[in-house]
């Protein structure tokens, strides 16, 4: 959407702004709560409550905003990402030599995000999703993989839209996914705590944060040492996750979408037809 002045501008979008601002206060007053489930915990941060406020406000519950409105906003997610990313390029500079001087699991375990497109981008294209799994499938999808999909194929494109959804369900209930996972992974007993310390530094630091509170409150007398080695691998990681995805997962995946789109044609056109028909 263009407008022929700031004040068209205005006069369409004030009303995102002001809801925005408020479900932000709102959602940094409730502020950060944790729930301790069996030995290990659950975090609720402040985006989880602002997401779901948004989710609510939306075309298809409370009505506050229209379509014109969503389509409106969509083009503000890069507006908003922007402060991270140089905050992120900030935080790079900052801790170079620690980047530079990092062992190699933890300059490598990075690559392990790559593992992701091979089992959820041939799943989410059986499952009926076209370009948007590209988006969905290809990172994480927090900010800064936001701003890079928004960038290679545009705002409006699918990709964005399939990385835009699993940014979603990331912030509702990926804290809560990740602090499971620690904990069940830390009840194994198979992996030691710096070890697991260091896989919860994924390059999100929500996510860092509930997994790493969970292996703390699972082994008390390693906390420190988990809560250190959570901190560096994800800053590693938020650094060197944005070329991996630039130059290896974003092409990866595109072309992968290209060699199964073939092979699942059928399938998927079968897919499509049955859900036409359970919707009739």
């Amino acid at each position: 959407m263009t407008y022929p002045s700031l004040r068209a501008r205005i006069k369409v979008e004030w009303k995102s702004y002001l809801v925005a601002a408020l479900f932000t206060v709102i959602a940094e007053y409730i502020g950060t709560v944790k729930l301790k489930v069996g030995p290990g915990m659950i975090i609720l941060f402040p985006v989880f409550y602002a997401i779901i406020l948004g989710m609510l406000s939306g075309p298809q519950v409370m009505r506050w905003f229209d379509n014109r409105h969503v389509k409106a906003a969509s083009k503000l997610v890069i507006v908003g990402i922007c402060p991270f990313v140089v905050n992120l390029g900030i935080t790079a500079g900052a801790n170079m030599d620690m980047i530079l001087h990092a062992g190699p699991a933890l300059l490598v375990h990075g690559f392990g995000n790559l593992l992701g497109i091979f089992f959820g981008l041939p799943l989410a294209m059986l499952l009926g999703l076209h370009r948007e799994a590209i988006g969905a499938t290809s990172s994480l999808n927090r900010e800064y993989h936001l701003a890079l999909i928004n960038s290679a194929y545009g705002s409006d494109s699918d990709e964005a839209s399939g990385s835009m959804a699993i940014y979603i369900v990331g912030g509702i209930l990926g804290t809560i996914y990740f602090g499971m996972m620690a904990t069940a992974l830390g009840l194994t007993g198979w992996f030691d705590p710096k070890a697991l310390g260091m896989s919860t530094g994924v390059g999100a630091g929500i996510f860092m944060a509930s997994a790493s509170a969970s292996l703390a409150q699972l082994f008390p007398h390693d906390a420190n040492t988990i809560t250190a080695m959570a901190s560096a691998a994800n800053t590693i990681a938020g650094i060197t996750g944005i070329y991996i995805t630039m130059f290896l997962a974003i092409p990866l995946t595109d072309k992968l979408y290209n060699l199964f789109d073939k092979m699942f044609a059928s399938r998927r056109a079968k897919t499509a037809t049955a859900l036409k028909g359970r919707i009739k």
